[in-house]
């Protein structure tokens, strides 16, 4: 099976500092993968490395490919991975509507500005906002939205396309105990059907129980990748995070505690 990203040997470095370094890994079509790592660990810069934001050096035996391609256009690479981050919800903050958010999507812009939105293109915005549960709020502005509403309106956007994966840097931010519920049921909802799911951070918690694999990361290399069990360890969270903690795990999802 080709995977869907495959790095070999990738470094980069932003003035002068390596922010990824020397990094491997191989993700295959289908499989929902966690990158947990602290602050600061290199994971924004992985996401920005895949979406061509940044670029890596060049070196003998490295290997960027996405789908098995080596070169992308951007425009094609956002038909295969929908990315979701904070960076791209705050660029939505403004008076528009959820349904021109979602539309917004088929054209790569911060809101419609006169393109022709076909009925092909309604039909599978339509289709996303059933599946998110927002249609009932698909006319209200994105400033009257909760966080989470929101979120899920971002989601929508990077689903127009039917992308074989969706990537989702630090999703659950700002939301509060109602709306990470809620989110933490639809991103389970999206695991089981089909789609692959790469979720990117620093929280034990938001690890859903559909993730089967975790990467574990720090000062912008992946130490450790293997199956959620034997990696969610109290010593390899310990070590992850510089201080000595405990894990429990609770009907399906991990918690560290100070101990």
């Amino acid at each position: 099976m080709i995977p869907l990203l495959e790095f070999n040997n990738i470094t980069v470095t932003r003035d002068r500092k390596k922010i990824l370094d020397s990094i491997s890994v191989k993700i295959y079509p289908g499989e929902h993968i966690a990158i947990l790592g602290p602050n600061g660990a290199g994971k924004s810069s992985f996401i920005k490395t895949i979406t061509r934001e940044y670029y890596p050096l060049q070196a003998k035996d490295s290997v960027f490919r996405i789908w098995g391609r080596d070169i992308w256009n951007i425009f094609d690479l956002r038909t295969t991975l929908g990315i979701v981050s904070n960076d791209l919800q705050y660029s939505f903050e403004r008076d528009m509507s959820g349904m021109e958010m979602i539309l917004s999507g088929f054209f790569s812009s911060i809101g419609l500005y006169r393109q022709f939105i076909t009925p092909e293109m309604r039909r599978k915005a339509k289709e996303v906002m059933e599946f998110l549960e927002i249609s009932s709020i698909k006319d209200r502005s994105l400033t009257q939205m909760s966080s989470g509403e929101a979120r899920r309106f971002l989601i929508g956007r990077a689903l127009v396309h039917d992308p074989k994966a969706l990537i989702l840097d630090e999703p659950v931010n700002s939301l509060d105990l109602h709306a990470l519920h809620k989110f933490r049921q639809i991103l389970g909802k999206l695991s089981r059907s089909g789609i692959g799911v790469i979720l990117v951070t620093h929280n034990l918690s938001d690890i859903i129980p559909e993730i089967s694999r975790v990467i574990l990361m720090k000062e912008g290399k992946f130490y450790k990748d293997g199956a959620k069990a034997g990696l969610l360890t109290d010593q390899n969270i310990s070590k992850l995070f510089n201080m000595r903690l405990k894990v429990k795990r609770i009907k399906g999802y991990y918690y560290a505690f100070a101990g």
